[in-house]
């Protein structure tokens, strides 16, 4: 039997409506840290990166497909896995399809791991995903952008130099926008700044058990490769 507190209809519309107010604040302040997101300034980005793609070698540049803005997902895949990390798995089941929408906004969608691309490409297949993947094992590109890692580095590089990384391997999203010939970094996000981009925890959020994550021996200790619930 239920040990949580049941209220008539009348008093189930009063706590609803009380948290509505809150929700609608929470909106409205969501909507202002967006705006200063889009204030930020750009860092231009003045190395020539070229990754091993499944037509071939391709720039950052021809990342974009002709587009004025590209979102990178930094997937956690190393250079000697044979499968790619089964979070950064769960968080792109959410990306999967939007590529198609993003065009539509000037934007295009790219996933980036320095494994070996004949692995990404038998990864994806695997998972049935259909968005671009590229290979940056032969560039620089995964440690200018503070998701690898020298073995055993211990300094706070992680997270905007916030963090001490925690694998060689770690997850997060950049942003870039081109404009007039040059390629400029927006945005990043790492750690708990990738919450926002997962659609089954925020689906999760709004039911009555939530993430139903406290007893388990870390958050996502539940979470598989979704060919391997």
């Amino acid at each position: 039997m239920t040990s949580h507190r049941i209220v008539s209809q009348s008093e189930w519309l009063e706590a609803s409506r009380a948290q509505l107010a809150r929700e609608k604040e929470f909106t409205r302040l969501r909507e202002e840290l967006a705006e200063e997101r889009r204030a930020l300034p750009w860092m231009k980005v003045e190395k020539e990166y070229v990754f091993d793609a499944p037509e071939g070698r391709v720039t950052l540049g021809d990342l974009f497909a002709g587009r004025g803005q590209l979102i990178v997902q930094h997937f956690m895949f190393g250079p000697d896995w044979n499968e790619g990390c089964p979070s950064c798995s769960f968080w792109s089941d959410n990306f999967n399809g939007i590529d198609v929408h993003l065009a539509h906004r000037d934007t295009s969608f790219v996933v980036v791991s320095r494994g070996p691309i004949d692995r990404l490409e038998a990864y994806r297949k695997r998972m049935g995903w259909t968005f671009h993947w590229v290979s940056s094992l032969h560039n620089d590109f995964n440690f200018d952008f503070g998701v690898s890692f020298p073995p055993d580095e211990k300094e706070p590089k992680y997270n905007h130099d916030t963090l001490a990384p925690y694998g060689q391997e770690a997850p997060g999203l950049s942003a870039f926008r081109r404009d007039d010939g040059a390629i400029y970094r927006t945005y990043s996000t790492y750690a708990r700044g990738l919450d926002m981009l997962n659609g089954a925890y925020q689906l999760l959020d709004i039911t009555s058990k939530g993430r139903d994550e406290k007893a388990l021996s870390f958050s996502m200790a539940w979470v598989r490769r979704h060919d391997r619930y």
